[in-house]
């Protein structure tokens, strides 16, 4: 069985102690399409787990570690396939020259905030056959000035998704489909894709 490790964010407890966690929105996404998720904790040792996995999920978060950056590359150079959600678009960005800003009004609490539009010519398209879409949106940065293909655009020309068709899969999203999956199953079509590809 397909094995998709899952980079864990940094977390403060209840109790003050720093804990790695991963969502478990995306864990049941990954196990509905039918692969094993399990979380990777980077340390001096990332390779050695990176190199288990069949494909790699950076999730979204408050912050990345230099170590996400590192891991980004080796993953990157060694064409495991990788899918980006939230933050970790945004890393996947970063890595490729783009720049982050803060923006004030695409965090909002709903299952619908805005619509994107596909660029036709992207695996995103393959993956939704729509010119157009509806999504959550729950960020407070936005990515700018990658030199990655943007696969989409939000109705105020911010970048919503991302990816490098070079490689085997290469794709960001700014939006959380692993939450939308339970009204919108449609939003499924990522994570089948990104599976049934490994």
């Amino acid at each position: 069985m397909r094995i998709v490790g899952i980079v864990t964010r940094k977390y403060k407890s209840s109790e003050n102690h720093d804990i790695d966690i991963i969502y478990t929105d995306i864990v049941n996404s990954v196990y509905k399409n039918g692969a094993i998720p399990i979380g990777i904790v980077l340390n001096e040792n990332y390779k050695e787990v990176i190199n288990m996995c069949d494909g790699i999920i950076f999730s979204g978060g408050d912050s990345f570690e230099e170590y996400d950056k590192e891991a980004l590359e080796y993953i990157y150079e060694k064409d495991i396939p990788v899918l980006g959600i939230c933050l970790g678009m945004q890393l996947m960005g970063i890595l490729f020259n783009g720049k982050m800003i803060d923006i004030d009004h695409h965090k909002k609490d709903m299952d619908y905030v805005h619509s994107i539009h596909i660029n036709k010519d992207s695996k995103l398209y393959d993956i939704f056959k729509l010119d157009y879409i509806k999504v959550n949106s729950r960020h407070k940065s936005a990515i700018k000035d990658t030199t990655l293909k943007v696969s989409a655009l939000s109705h105020d020309n911010r970048i919503e998704a991302i990816e490098d068709s070079t490689k085997k899969f290469f794709l960001g999203v700014q939006w959380h489909p692993e939450s939308m999956v339970k009204y919108d199953k449609k939003q499924e079509n990522i994570f089948k894709y990104f599976i049934n590809l490994l």
